[in-house]
C-alpha cells in the first residue's frame, strides 16, 4: 500500500529529535531548533497534533560548562543534564514562540511507564497539554535516572511515548536517513513490514559521539511499535522540510509498518513494559494460553528465573526459551 494511503488517517504524531539534529560544534543550535519549530508549526496548522521527544540535555550542559561528555561519572552526567535541560527548554520556548506556539516540558523515567497509575497520570497530563494547544516536549529525567529506573535512550523513550499518547505515527529524526541493508546501497530500504533476524543483525553499531542511540535502538523501537500495529519512520533530521515531506507520504527515510491489530489500552501497556522475571511453561500450558486463551495455572510452570512480586510484569517462555506471553503476577 502507498504511504499516502497509509497516512490518510494520521492525526497525532510523535517526533523524536536526536542530539545530532540540534547540535552544531558540540553546542545546541538555535538555528536548527528554529527549523524544526517552523516545520512543526506548519504541520499543526494542517491539523496534526504533535508531541516532541528531544535529546540534547547533557550536550547542552557540556557546551555551557565547557566540558566533554566522555569519561564522566554518572553524577557528573546528571549534573550536566540539570544544567542542560534549562538551556534546551529555553531554546525550544524561544524558537516556538516565533511561530505563536507554546511548549511544556515533561520529564519521564521507566518508573513512570512501569506503574499503571503513574502511566495513566502522565497520559492525562499530556492529553491536557495537547487540548490546551501546548506542544509537549519530553525527555528522560536524566538528573535522577539510574539503571533501575532508566529507559536508556530516547529512541526507546519515543516508542513508549507513542504508546502513552496513543499516537498514529512516530518519526525518528537523526543524522541517519533510513535503514540500509548494506552500507554500499545508494538508498535506504523504503519499507519494512516485519523485523527479521537479518534486519536485527544488520542494525549493529552505536550512535554518534553526542547521542546514545544507534540503528539497534531504532529497530528495537520499531519492533515495539509494530507489535501494536503501528507505524514509524526513520528520516534525516537535516533534510529540508523533512517532517512535511514525511507526512505528505513522500519516499523519504524508511517506513516500518506493523499489521493492523486491535489491542486494548491495558494490553498495550503490558506489551511495552520490561519483564522483571521469566516463567518457563510446559507445552500444555503454551497451548492453553496461545490457542485456548486460558490463564496460566501453577501446574504448567516448570521453572522460574529472576525475582518478582505481585503486580510485577513477567515474560512467559516455552521450553525452548521462546517468548509466548507477557503478563502481570497475581501471586
Amino acid at each position: 500500500m502507498e504511504r499516502t494511503e497509509l497516512f490518510k488517517k494520521i492525526k497525532r504524531v510523535v517526533v523524536k529529535i536526536g542530539t545530532s539534529s540540534i547540535t552544531d560544534d558540540d553546542r545546541i543550535s538555535a538555528a536548527k531548533i528554529e527549523g524544526f519549530a517552523r516545520q512543526i508549526s506548519s504541520i499543526r496548522k494542517s491539523g496534526y497534533e504533535v508531541v516532541i521527544v528531544t535529546s540534547g540535555a547533557i550536550s547542552a550542559g557540556a557546551g555551557i560548562l565547557g566540558m566533554k561528555r566522555t569519561n564522566l561519572a554518572i553524577p557528573e552526567k546528571q549534573a550536566l543534564a540539570a544544567v542542560g535541560q534549562a538551556v534546551l527548554m529555553n531554546e525550544y520556548k524561544s524558537c516556538f514562540s516565533l511561530y505563536g506556539c507554546s511548549v511544556g516540558q515533561v520529564l519521564l523515567t521507566e518508573d513512570d511507564m512501569r506503574h499503571r497509575t503513574r502511566f495513566l497520570n502522565a497520559r492525562n497530563t499530556l492529553n491536557a497539554l495537547i487540548n490546551m494547544d501546548v506542544i509537549p516536549v519530553i525527555n528522560e529525567n536524566d538528573t535522577v535516572a539510574v539503571n533501575e529506573i532508566k529507559i536508556g535512550d530516547n529512541d526507546t523513550l519515543s516508542a513508549h511515548v507513542y504508546s502513552l499518547v496513543e499516537a498514529d505515527l512516530l518519526v525518528l529524526l537523526s543524522d541517519i536517513d533510513g535503514f540500509y541493508n548494506d552500507l554500499n546501497d545508494p538508498e535506504p530500504v523504503r519499507f519494512i513490514g516485519k523485523i527479521s533476524d537479518d534486519i536485527r543483525s544488520r542494525a549493529g553499531g552505536s550512535g554518534t559521539k553526542h547521542g546514545t542511540g544507534g540503528m539497534v535502538t531504532k529497530v528495537n523501537a520499531a519492533e515495539m511499535i509494530m507489535r501494536l500495529g503501528g507505524m514509524m519512520v526513520i528520516a534525516d533530521g537535516g533534510e529540508e522540510s523533512v517532517l512535511e515531506r514525511v507526512l505528505r507520504g513522500e519516499m523519504t527515510g524508511t517506513l516500518f509498518a506493523g499489521q493492523s491489530v486491535k489491542v486494548n489500552s491495558r494490553k498495550k501497556w503490558i506489551s511495552m513494559r520490561k519483564g522483571k522475571g521469566i516463567v518457563v511453561i510446559d507445552d500444555g500450558a503454551v497451548n492453553a494460553i496461545t490457542k485456548n486463551k486460558k490463564s496460566l495455572l501453577a501446574a504448567g510452570i516448570t521453572h522460574v528465573n529472576g525475582r518478582f512480586v505481585m503486580v510485577d510484569i513477567i515474560d512467559v517462555v516455552n521450553s525452548s526459551d521462546v517468548p509466548v506471553a507477557r503478563g502481570i503476577v497475581n501471586y
